[in-house]
């Protein structure tokens, strides 16, 4: 039942239309497969999960009660159930229960607003992007509004704190710069 990449990226390139959408999947799916290999995770299954957290988003994004629903349904039978489960928690619809759904949830804003500190650099290269401009950026209120605090926060569920957090995603989207246009 395992789904390659390659389907899981085509699905996404046929469901989502807005370019910095899929690169928001692309960034996940990288924060989501460093942390795979740092827990000893199924680095494969992890990348999934990421890419296609919000296959739906476009489709429910006026209605965010149905968020990860759809996608659940466009899935099913197709992809592990454990990766429908992070989806669906990673909206907060369910209890995140295994350490695929809290790394998801803490890493979705994250993602957003690690791109946010890039774009700030006069050159928006994330390069010139690091903890200390992140730390101070995480404290204003106004930077990156879309970006939960809160739920970046939530990292203590998986024993990892702040800073740590920021660092490691951080560099996991350094790795993949090219492919988010960073």
């Amino acid at each position: 039942m395992k789904m390659t990449r390659e389907k899981a990226l085509n699905m996404v390139k046929d469901n989502i239309k807005t370019e910095n959408l899929v690169k928001h999947s692309l960034a996940v799916e990288g924060i989501m497969r460093h942390y795979a290999e740092k827990f000893e995770q199924d680095v494969d299954t992890w990348g999934l999960a990421g890419l296609l957290h919000d296959l739906d988003y476009e489709k429910t994004k006026d209605f965010p009660e149905k968020h990860g629903f759809i996608t659940k349904d466009m899935l099913e039978g197709l992809i592990e159930h454990e990766i429908i489960q992070a989806i669906l928690a990673h909206p907060g619809h369910f209890v995140r229960t295994s350490l695929m759904d809290k790394v998801l949830y803490a890493c979705d804003p994250l993602s957003g607003f690690i791109v946010a500190c890039a774009l700030m650099a006069p050159d928006k290269n994330i390069e010139n992007v690091d903890l200390k401009f992140m730390k101070k950026r995480f404290k204003s209120k106004g930077f990156a509004r879309g970006a939960s605090r809160e739920q970046m926060s939530s990292c203590i569920e998986f024993n990892e704190n702040l800073d740590d957090f920021l660092n490691e995603a951080l560099f996991a989207m350094k790795k993949i710069r090219n492919k988010i246009g960073l």
